[in-house]
């Protein structure tokens, strides 16, 4: 997917706003299992993800909980470092080689005030990274995970073929053995 495509899905840009965004854009390729985004360092940078998956997880205790899926046209990005600029809550892997669009949010901050268009694209941008986290908060809290996983399929089937099952079942909440039965029984 290319970068001015993901940008105009967020919010349509004239072309020379489109121009500035794609002027402090840098397309990067790194390998499966590469850590993205460290939840012990701050990253100043956003992730729009051209081809590949990556997931962003926490510990509880020893455990990786795997609690978001990125992949094609999606953003990979700390939105506490976006807005605080301390380190994240989570960490950010690539389970696939991926290519990703990046681009400093500082200099994005910069062109904010610089161009109108841009700054209201940013000002969506949030909107729509906060909406859906606020979905995933919704579904863990009142869907079971019978409906997570439909939820899942329905929306995003490719990960289920794409992503290991531990890490589904770690997104779903539930256990590997609890994952096996609900797709037994689909």
């Amino acid at each position: 997917m290319e970068l001015s495509q993901i940008i105009n899905s967020i919010y349509p840009l004239p072309q020379q706003s489109l121009s500035k965004l794609n002027l402090i854009a840098e397309e990067v390729t790194l390998p499966k299992g590469f850590l993205l985004i460290n939840k012990e360092r701050p990253n100043h940078n956003l992730f729009f993800i051209k081809q590949g998956i990556v997931r962003a997880y926490t510990y509880r205790g020893d455990s990786e909980v795997t609690f978001w899926f990125g992949t094609e046209g999606d953003t990979a990005i700390s939105i506490k470092t976006y807005i605080n600029h301390e380190p994240s809550y989570e960490n950010i892997d690539l389970l696939e080689d991926c290519t990703l669009y990046k681009i400093d949010s500082r200099k994005l901050k910069m062109l904010y005030d610089e161009d109108i268009h841009i700054a209201n694209w940013g000002r969506k941008f949030v909107e729509l990274e906060y909406l859906r986290t606020e979905q995933r908060l919704i579904s863990m809290q009142f869907l079971s995970a019978a409906q997570r996983y439909d939820e899942l399929l329905k929306h995003n089937r490719q990960l289920v073929q794409r992503v290991p099952l531990g890490y589904i079942a770690s997104y779903l909440g539930i256990s590997q053995v609890s994952l096996s039965r609900i797709r037994a029984g689909r």
